[in-house]
């Protein structure tokens, strides 16, 4: 077989196993996405707009949590396993590594999360259910969803997601019956992730034979160190997602973050349907750099997005009507504008860690979250004593825009394109 068969052989390979682990993840949203359709609507008319926005204000504030106890990982250890998955030792190495890392974190921030409940009273008020959606910190601990990313192995991820899904479907039509169970929600959602992490763990050192051990000192302050400036483009990034929720907690009340949360459930639905292409493409740029691939897929995502994204600024209050009931209908308006936003979303993310970080410009995939979130937390102080769920929205589109523009910049300052 002469070199160019070899090739073009080894490449049919590696688009064989980008459309498996593509069409294993493409199943996942679907089933992952169907499911919310059947508990948020049933949630939303249960609960009420108030025990609602209240359930979400819990667990935005439990995400800062998860982004520190995430520490970037789910960036920089899916790009250590790609590249070292053919060396079982150093796999098991780094395994280790990011679980003793993230444990440690995750008891500094139930540490954080109980000092905040004795000491301020918005939060002591309502403790339990804060403490009920810390179990979303563990669960996200212990699901070790950037090893199978990085191992390329996505029907794991998939399995996974549909189980903890299922777990939470079922439970919270048993348990959920009435506005005052609204303290249950967060805590079925907990273990339906707990379970799922714990059995993932057992796949790891059952399938992969992964041994978890204390690796010495140095290489876990390494991991650590490298996975740092990650952390911190990721912590950005929860300013202009998680801190939108929170904020209308804080100034607006519950009610407000029900509407808001909403449509911010559709958007964020919207943006997962992306999520098997970027968690395909990503490691596969690690390895290879193929730019023309890369210009394939952000081509013909830009033209599905905007179809998808018309159809939601159209049918807004059709949707939000059909899914929440004529008591949300003020969340229409939130949905049109974040489908504005999504327009945005989609370039600027598939432009940055799957294309400038894996070209060796981590610092505008990176600093253009950084600047972002800077602003948006700027405005969103600024707007605070007039703070709505249309402003919000507003916030988002004008740092959306101002992340894609900083990428956009650092592509044609270095002509990468």
């Amino acid at each position: 077989m002469n070199p160019r068969d070899i090739v073009a052989k080894l490449r049919s390979e590696e688009y064989r196993a980008l459309a498996e682990n593509f069409l294993s993840l493409s199943t996942l949203q679907v089933l992952v996405y169907v499911i919310p359709l059947i508990t948020l609507p049933y949630l939303t008319k249960v609960l009420g707009v108030a025990n609602y926005g209240l359930v979400n204000f819990a667990i935005a504030f439990n995400t800062y949590f998860q982004i520190l106890t995430d520490y970037g990982f789910g960036l920089s250890a899916v790009r250590e396993i790609s590249v070292n998955r053919d060396d079982p030792e150093r796999v098991s190495e780094i395994f280790s590594s990011v679980m003793i890392i993230k444990g440690v974190l995750t008891v500094v921030s139930f540490s954080m999360l109980l000092g905040i409940i004795m000491t301020v009273p918005r939060f002591s008020a309502n403790w339990v259910i804060y403490v009920f959606a810390f179990g979303l910190v563990v669960g996200s601990t212990l699901s070790p969803m950037w090893f199978y990313q990085g191992m390329e192995r996505m029907k794991y991820i998939t399995l996974l997601n549909v189980l903890t899904n299922l777990i939470f479907l079922a439970t919270i039509f048993i348990f959920i019956r009435g506005p005052s169970d609204y303290l249950y929600v967060p805590l079925l959602q907990s273990l339906g992730t707990i379970t799922a992490g714990l059995i993932s763990l057992w796949i790891i050192r059952t399938r992969f034979n992964v041994r978890f051990h204390l690796p010495p000192w140095g290489v876990i302050w390494e991991i650590f160190r490298d996975s740092t400036q990650f952390f911190l483009s990721r912590a950005s990034v929860s300013i202009y997602t998680s801190s939108n929720s929170f904020f209308l907690g804080l100034f607006a009340g519950n009610a407000a973050v029900g509407y808001y949360s909403a449509a911010e459930k559709l958007y964020t639905a919207a943006q997962g349907l992306y999520s098997p292409l970027l968690q395909v493409t990503y490691p596969y740029m690690a390895k290879t750099r193929n730019k023309a691939f890369h210009r394939k897929v952000l081509r013909y995502s830009m033209i599905l997005n905007t179809v998808l994204c018309t159809f939601i600024i159209i049918f807004a209050p059709h949707i939000i009507r059909l899914l929440f009931g004529a008591g949300y209908m003020p969340s229409a308006g939130v949905l049109r504008l974040l489908a504005v936003a999504l327009m945005v979303v989609i370039p600027s993310i598939l432009l940055g860690y799957p294309f400038l970080a894996v070209l060796g410009q981590q610092r505008y995939a990176n600093g253009s979250v950084v600047v972002g979130s800077l602003i948006h937390l700027a405005m969103l102080l600024a707007v605070a004593p007039f703070m709505s769920i249309y402003i919000v929205a507003l916030l988002v589109i004008i740092t959306e825009t101002i992340v894609l523009s900083i990428r956009v910049y650092g592509i044609k300052k270095h002509d990468l394109w």
